[in-house]
């Protein structure tokens, strides 16, 4: 059955609005990157240190930096070197990787941010699924008194620092109790995966779930959840179908705000297992003073936040109409 023309009517401003607002985050998107971008050029050419020693070390002799500087075009004037690094930004090109000759460093940054993205992604929806979980389970009729042990719950692992119990959780799971693989082993395939992305997921969570169960709350005793239970709906049915969709905008919220606090997290998560990653590359090439791998990985890591945050914001417009005015 072909949708009325009154409906299309009233479709038609919600779309134009949705759409409105992606065009607008992807170009906050693209100005944050350039700024993103400018501070990392600025920041390894301005401050103290010639970037030409710091790679080849201090008995590096004046051919050898001159011929490095040359290499980096670091014997052009600053504006030169400001325009081809925008150019090079533009066309993903720049330069080769100092310490894999012949291979190009976005390549090299490419090929960390899959597994990066997928670590993230992942955790992002275990979050977003554990955190719902758990709000229902602290605002909803079904645990009676246990819900305050599950919000004292959520409140002890939001406060936890993933540092505490990555470790401690992979030692007990991992190592002793063999249930799980490590996460850092490269033949674990999607169950390294998995595990990684779940000790990634539940800080995430526990935001989530607090957030939920207090938005949960404030809806508890609203007269259109009570019209429901009149006619006779379940509490499964009161909660999940009409509950539950009124609060999605606050918690897509807050999956957005933690984002960045995610994206760290999997970068520590990387280094901390010695998985494969964005986090990986950017430490190593610092060590190895991979200027060309630096800038490019510091640079993926921050459009991949600003595309998360962009999705997030239009998901956050598409299911809540107040944020599009």
């Amino acid at each position: 059955m072909r949708p009325t023309r009154a409906a299309e009517r009233r479709r038609s401003p919600a779309v134009t609005a949705i759409a409105f607002a992606a065009t607008g985050r992807v170009a906050e998107a693209l100005v944050v990157l350039v700024v993103l971008a400018s501070l990392v050029f600025f920041a390894l050419r301005l401050l103290p240190g010639d970037p030409a020693s710091l790679v080849l070390g201090d008995q590096a002799t004046a051919e050898q930096l001159a011929a490095l500087r040359a290499r980096l075009h670091l014997d052009e004037p600053l504006l030169a070197q400001y325009l081809r690094f925008l150019r090079g930004l533009a066309t993903l090109d720049l330069g080769e990787s100092l310490r894999r000759p012949g291979t190009m460093a976005m390549q090299r940054v490419g090929e960390a941010l899959g597994p990066t993205s997928r670590l993230a992604g992942l955790a992002v929806g275990m979050g977003a699924v554990l955190g719902v979980g758990s709000a229902l389970a602290a605002a909803g009729p079904w645990l009676g008194a246990g819900r305050r042990w599950v919000e004292r719950g959520l409140v002890v692992v939001s406060a936890s620092p993933l540092l505490a119990f990555a470790p401690l959780a992979t030692y007990a799971l991992a190592v002793r109790a063999r249930i799980v693989p490590l996460p850092g082993d490269p033949e674990a395939g999607l169950s390294g995966l998995a595990f990684a992305s779940a000790l990634l997921a539940i800080p995430l969570a526990a935001q989530v779930g607090r957030t939920g169960r207090a938005a949960l709350a404030e809806i508890a005793h609203a007269q259109f959840l009570a019209v429901a239970r009149a006619k006779g709906a379940r509490p499964a049915r009161v909660w999940l179908l009409h509950a539950l969709p009124v609060v999605t905008g606050p918690l897509v919220t807050v999956v957005a705000t933690q984002l960045g606090a995610l994206l760290g997290g999997a970068v520590v998560l990387e280094r901390l297992f010695e998985r494969a990653g964005l986090g990986t590359l950017i430490l190593e090439s610092y060590a190895s003073r991979d200027l060309p791998v630096l800038e490019g990985s510091v640079i993926a890591a921050g459009g991949l936040f600003v595309a998360a945050q962009g999705l997030a914001a239009v998901v956050h417009a598409a299911v809540d109409p107040r944020v599009r005015t």
